[in-house]
C-alpha cells in the first residue's frame, strides 16, 4: 500500500461517514472500509456484509487507489431513452392540459401511447408507458372525473335535502 494512502485509511472514521450516508450502496462501501481497516480479512468483510468478496476487493482497492472520490457512484450507461427531453416536455405540456380540460373523461394510458406513436412515431410497450409517466412525475391515483355539464351549486342543495 501507499503511504499516503494507508495515512487517509487510518485518519478517516469510516463508521461515522456511513452513519450519514443516504446511499445504501455508499454505507456498505464504508462500513466495508471499516472492517478493513480494523484489520479483518476481505473474505470476513464480505461474509459481515453479505456481499461477494470480488466487490470488497473492488471497494478497498478503488479506496487505495482513488480515495473517498473513487467510492462514489458512477454514472451507468445504458439504454437511451425513445423521447429526448424536448419530446418528453411536449408529452408533459400535453398531459396537463388534457388533464384541465373541462370537457371530462380520462386521459389513458392507450391514449398516450397513440398520441406518442402520432406526434414522435416512437412505439412504447403499454406497460412502459406507465413507467414513463412515473419517471416524469405523474402519478395515476387520480380522483373521479367531473361531467361537464355538473353543477356545484346544484349539488351542494341536494346534500342539503339529504340531512
Amino acid at each position: 500500500m501507499k503511504k499516503d494512502a494507508m495515512d487517509s485509511l487510518n485518519n478517516i472514521d469510516f463508521k461515522k461517514l456511513a452513519s450519514q450516508q443516504k446511499s445504501i450502496q455508499m454505507k456498505m462501501r464504508l462500513l466495508a472500509l471499516a472492517h478493513f481497516k480494523d484489520g479483518h480479512s476481505r473474505t470476513q468483510i464480505a461474509k459481515f456484509l453479505k456481499v461477494s468478496r470480488t466487490s470488497v476487493n473492488k471497494w478497498v482497492q478503488t479506496f487505495l487507489e482513488e480515495g473517498l472520490e473513487g467510492l462514489q457512484e458512477k454514472p451507468r450507461t445504458g439504454r437511451p431513452a425513445f423521447l429526448n427531453a424536448m419530446q418528453r416536455e411536449e408529452l408533459r405540456q400535453y398531459i396537463k392540459a388534457r388533464a384541465m380540460d373541462s370537457s371530462g373523461g380520462r386521459l389513458t394510458g392507450n391514449d398516450i401511447h397513440a398520441y406518442i406513436v402520432n406526434k414522435f412515431g416512437k412505439h412504447y410497450h403499454p406497460d412502459s408507458i406507465y413507467y414513463l409517466l412515473n419517471h416524469m412525475g405523474f402519478s395515476w391515483i387520480t380522483s373521479r372525473s367531473k361531467h361537464p355539464r355538473q353543477s356545484q351549486p346544484i349539488q351542494d342543495d341536494f346534500k342539503k335535502i339529504q340531512n
